[in-house]
């Protein structure tokens, strides 16, 4: 089970951090995934880890956004800067098993005003 959470009102050009915590699955053993639903638009990936830690990241991202792991509290956060409107979304975590994102969380909301 994973639970997102850190989701809320910011102001544009701020900052959030994301935490994905996860009970009964260790990320350290999976890839795991953020991905974002805007209003209206089709989920796309935000960023990734892998099991060595590489990470990677969407172009729209890159350079505002990190993903990362804490092995000990077994959750993986999304540094989120430089927020702009268009990163207004619901944010998911999800852990991939063997090439599918198989296991998703619930969902945070964030929304950037200006």
């Amino acid at each position: 089970q994973l639970q997102a959470s850190g989701g809320g009102l910011v102001q544009a050009g701020g900052s959030l951090r994301l935490s994905c915590a996860a009970s009964g699955l260790t990320f350290s053993t999976y890839g795991t995934g953020w991905f974002r639903q805007a209003p209206g638009k089709e989920r796309e990936f935000v960023a990734s880890i892998t099991r060595s830690s590489s990470t990677y990241l969407a172009d729209s991202v890159k350079g505002r956004f990190s993903i990362s792991r804490d092995n000990a509290k077994n959750t993986v956060y999304l540094q989120m800067s430089s927020l702009g409107l268009e990163d207004t979304a619901v944010y998911y975590c999800a852990v991939r098993v063997a090439y599918d994102y198989k296991y998703w969380g619930q969902g945070t909301l964030v929304t950037v005003s200006s």
